[in-house]
């Protein structure tokens, strides 16, 4: 079963954290956060809340991947990964493993010089053959990409993600979500469809023509009037 993204990156600030900050592990749900969105070592760089990397352990903890533990002294639950145990590999390798799921494929050249503060054998054969043990498993954690146009060195990632590159920073906002947008679009089509024209019923015709003949006759009467008058005032003149 794949892991998600939140889940890859909770794993390996796990490892990282045990090998290199060995005083500080187990990790406080806070300090997981801290070690998943940390700015440095880290590609890509991501931003998760605490509720996400909670619910990331919890589900990894149920899968067998992660343990919680509290100490009398703890104020809370912490933290630890169980894979070397789960996946029955050796230091080297987990740290290889580790450094693939914090910052994706990369050459052995790069592994030997990222997995140098984890304090297990780095040399160039060691690397190699932990890769190629981790590749040739019955279910593989690692694969060869092979190399890239002017490089020397093939590169390898993690499989974690089944079989392709996953993680992603989260975005926050700016993206319309689907109904938005077609409601955007649906509103746009309205503002632009012309205006319908509005069909009077022939009745309503007939009446304001009707209408307009009564006002007409009453005009003329009126004009009659006022002509009638304007003679009566000459003649008593």
């Amino acid at each position: 079963m794949p892991f998600s993204d939140v889940e890859i990156r909770v794993l390996g600030a796990l490892v990282e954290k045990e090998r290199t900050t060995p005083d500080t592990y187990p990790l406080s749900p806070q300090a997981l956060v801290t070690a998943c969105n940390q700015r440095t070592s880290r590609e890509p760089v991501t931003d998760y809340h605490l509720q996400e990397v909670q619910e990331a352990a919890f589900r990894l903890r149920e899968r067998g991947f992660v343990a919680t533990v509290q100490e009398v002294s703890d104020r809370v639950a912490k933290h630890r990964h169980q894979l070397a145990r789960v996946w029955d590999v050796a230091p080297l390798e987990l740290s290889l493993v580790a450094v693939l799921m914090l910052r994706g494929e990369q050459t052995p050249g790069e592994l030997r010089a990222r997995i140098e503060r984890y304090g297990v054998p780095n040399d160039a054969a060691s690397v190699e053959a932990a890769l190629q043990r981790l590749a040739e498993r019955g279910s593989p954690l690692v694969e060869n990409l092979g190399r890239r146009p002017g490089q020397s060195q093939d590169r390898w990632r993690h499989t974690l993600a089944g079989g392709e590159e996953r993680l992603r920073p989260r975005v926050r906002g700016a993206e319309a979500s689907p109904s938005t947008a077609a409601g955007g679009a649906e509103r746009g089509d309205r503002e632009a469809a012309p205006a319908a024209s509005v069909e009077r019923p022939p009745g309503a015709l007939a009446g304001q023509a009707a209408t307009m003949t009564e006002l007409a006759a009453r005009l003329a009467a009126l004009e009659r009037r006022v002509a009638a008058l304007e003679a009566a005032t000459l003649d008593d003149d």
